[in-house]
């Protein structure tokens, strides 16, 4: 039995839900709200860093979005997401890796400092600083007091945009060489980048992809794919539209002139 314990917006837990449908898989959702219910005791001991997503297979929690990716695929080999040739296999995880050490934090710098930026401050200072403190990892905690303060002014913010172009730039070269980021077939590394250029596009920040005419072709291939169109903008409720509707300030002219000024 599988069970996934996610959140709708959450870019790690879209990832893992790309993965499950791809792969045909019946499971048992658990959706989480993250607004404090991440923090129960009973999920933290299925995840003690209080974060999404968490599968549980056979009553065994897998944790880690970019492992619970490589645990499906050996664990539902058919269809793979993982390429047979070595040197796939690597960029495949080469991606994981860059994301999980960069773009992820930098996913959620910009994120907050545009989207969700204004219902924090709409709330008292200490209240707000409370519910940033509860987050598990003290670095993440750091950004978001920053991003919230400061907003695109954040001294995190240019290195943010640094690493969605070192992204960008990975992706522009794989598809040099196949209609895919690892080849020329679907894979585990569609599925943890797609979301994080979903991102993008929520925040309206696409102006970032106008120099990488191929990630262009390849975003739209992806977007009308029946599993992302399925799990990730076909999953989302006006509550989950809602911080994205009417970004203000627009971000764009800020990012543009961050980039720019690199």
């Amino acid at each position: 039995m599988l069970e996934h314990y996610h959140n709708i917006n959450s870019v790690c837990a879209q990832k893992v839900r790309i993965a499950l449908k791809e792969k045909a898989l019946d499971v048992k959702e658990h959706l989480l709200t993250l607004r404090g219910d991440q923090h129960d005791p009973a999920y933290r001991k299925l995840n003690p860093n209080g974060v999404v997503p968490t599968l549980v297979h056979d009553g065994k929690p897998i944790t880690e979005s970019s492992l619970i990716l490589y645990y499906l695929d050996d664990a539902f080999p058919d269809p793979p997401l993982m390429p047979r040739e070595p040197q796939l296999r690597h960029r495949v995880r080469l991606y994981n890796k860059l994301i999980d050490e960069y773009v992820h934090n930098s996913c959620m710098i910009l994120t907050f400092a545009t989207a969700f930026r204004p219902n924090f401050l709409k709330m008292p200072r200490e209240a707000w600083l409370a519910e940033v403190n509860k987050t598990p990892l003290k670095r993440r905690a750091e950004y978001k007091r920053s991003v919230i303060e400061h907003g695109l002014d954040s001294e995190f913010v240019s290195d943010a945009i640094a690493h969605h172009n070192k992204l960008l730039s990975w992706m522009d070269e794989s598809l040099q060489s196949g209609r895919c980021l690892a080849g020329d077939s679907f894979s585990n590394a569609e599925c943890a980048v797609i979301p994080y250029i979903l991102r993008l596009e929520l925040l309206k920040l696409t102006g970032m992809l106008d120099h990488y005419p191929r990630i262009g072709d390849w975003w739209a291939r992806m977007r009308d794919r029946p599993s992302v169109k399925a799990e990730l903008v076909g999953r989302m409720s006006e509550t989950d539209w809602a911080p994205f509707r009417n970004l203000a300030p627009d971000p764009w002219p800020k990012v543009q002139s961050l980039m720019q000024a690199a």
